[in-house]
């Protein structure tokens, strides 16, 4: 029983660092933006964790105008992005030019009739249910729809993260092999040599 709540921990543990590297790694969508709008938001609830602080230069509020940008992909199916500022929070964006992105995704706008497609970049997930909405950091033109996209900042990203994790654990099991079990096999040996002389005690007695 210990042994499959601890795998189910492992396994929870695993999912949840899954959802964090998906959550604030960036992603990249082509799409045909259909048009923007203001929203004004509630931000006093428990989605609010899913919204950037306010944008840079005002004052945090619980209800704020959010910018977002409506787009279209090949397929027909609808994405709406929010666009707001990063400034020097998580994750770090660095975003602080909301306010042209947005001038450029209405400059951007375009028919079906005669679509202009763009790589859309942008962090966070989508959901209808919760009214959460991934964020836009860029807008860039592309030729058409059929680009495959190859998510490169992610894998160097990943690799990188994985190789400085192999490197730590490696240097911390050998400083445990040279440091820390040589103190654990004296302690071993003095418990034990102390245990046989208690034992001899009451042998002779």
């Amino acid at each position: 029983m210990l042994v499959k709540i601890r795998w189910i921990l492992k396994v929870l543990l695993a999912l949840l660092v899954l959802a964090v590297f998906h959550y604030n790694l960036p992603q990249r969508d082509i799409v045909r933006i259909t048009g923007t709008e203001i929203l004004r938001k509630d931000l006093s609830g428990w989605t609010g964790m899913f919204y950037a602080a306010a944008q840079s230069g005002e004052t945090q509020t619980q209800n704020r105008d959010l910018r977002l940008i409506n787009t279209v992909r090949a397929n027909g199916k609808v994405s709406v992005y929010r666009n707001e500022d990063t400034g020097f929070n998580w994750p770090p964006y660095f975003k602080f030019d909301s306010s042209n992105l947005q001038a450029e995704a209405e400059d951007a706008v375009s028919s079906k009739e005669a679509p202009e497609w763009y790589i859309l970049r942008h962090y966070g997930w989508r959901n209808t249910f919760w009214s959460i909405y991934p964020n836009a950091v860029s807008l860039k033109p592309v030729a058409g729809p059929d680009i495959r996209l190859i998510p490169w900042f992610n894998i160097i990203f990943l690799v990188l993260l994985a190789a400085l994790i192999w490197a730590i654990y490696v240097r911390l099991r050998g400083f445990w092999a040279r440091r820390v079990n040589p103190v654990i096999d004296r302690i071993d040996a003095a418990a034990e040599e102390t245990s046989d002389r208690v034992k001899g005690w009451f042998r002779r007695k």
